[in-house]
């Protein structure tokens, strides 16, 4: 199975910008014969930093703007995973598009958001693409352990994460080692092939972001086989595409029939628990 991400730059509150920036990913994705094909975090809507321009850009799984991404998608080939932010209800989510030929796969909406004007996900659908399970997080998601474990646990074998980072500079380094040690991590542990998905901020202006101005969307997207190595990652500070050829048919690397995630929460959740419970400071 061939895999891509497209780390391109949004343009926030510019749906129509966006939509057509998607569509050209879709096109390079399906001139490389590509199956499955990402885009970064919130990528049709922006990732504004406040609550009024994050829910003035934000639309509807059922809504006309939906439909005009599903109508892209039924012109090409390669399924779409794809960043936004959505109204459900009263509520918003920070979720992402699963859309294949015109249909609308599934949503699955990030369980780590930190801006509190979100509401969690709770949900963790896994999806099947040519015979290959698939699940979803996104960017702050693939820093915990739960969350990939409960995808793996569901049979997928690679998780496509989207993420958008905008770094202070004088953290750029702590964050680029941290994030890479947290998706090693999850791919070892799960013996899953990790994408992390990102975006690149080119123009500050156009980013969404009122605070932080000087922050740093550095880009470095890349793919991480099960074994921790990286097949392939994307330049820095600027756009570009990236793909690989990848082969999740092969059964996952397991130790007493498990992997090492699941092994090991079968055999020490409850004791994780009551450390947790006899631990004051282990709740703060």
């Amino acid at each position: 199975m061939r895999i891509a991400h497209c780390q391109f730059e949004s343009w926030c509150g510019d749906f129509d910008h966006n939509l057509a920036r998607f569509e050209e990913g879709l096109k390079k994705a399906e001139e490389e014969r590509v199956a499955v094909v990402t885009f970064p975090e919130c990528f049709l809507t922006g990732y504004p930093d406040n609550e009024p321009e994050a829910r003035r850009g934000a639309f509807a799984a059922d809504s006309e703007k939906m439909a005009k991404l599903l109508d892209i998608t039924s012109r090409h080939e390669p399924l779409a995973i794809v960043g936004f932010n959505e109204i459900r209800g009263v509520d918003l989510y920070n979720s992402a598009a699963v859309a294949h030929r015109g249909h609308l796969l599934g949503t699955y909406s990030k369980c780590s958001a930190y801006m509190a004007f979100y509401k969690q996900g709770r949900d963790f659908p896994v999806f099947e693409h040519q015979g290959v399970k698939f699940g979803v997080l996104i960017c702050a998601d693939g820093g915990y352990i739960d969350p990939a474990r409960i995808l793996a646990l569901k049979g997928a074998r690679i998780i496509f994460a989207p993420h958008f980072n905008a770094i202070a500079p004088g953290g750029l380094l702590s964050h680029f080692e941290k994030v890479r040690s947290d998706h090693i991590a999850r791919a070892v542990e799960n013996s899953i092939y990790f994408v992390r998905a990102n975006n690149v901020v080119l123009d500050a202006g156009k980013s969404g972001l009122t605070r932080h101005l000087e922050s740093v969307g550095y880009g470095d997207s890349y793919i991480i086989d099960p074994g921790g190595e990286m097949l392939v990652r994307s330049r820095r500070h600027v756009e570009d595409f990236i793909f690989a050829d990848i082969d999740p048919t092969k059964g996952p690397d397991k130790a007493w029939g498990l992997s090492k995630s699941a092994w090991s929460h079968r055999e020490f959740h409850a004791l994780v628990a009551e450390a947790a419970n006899t631990n004051p400071d282990a709740s703060r």
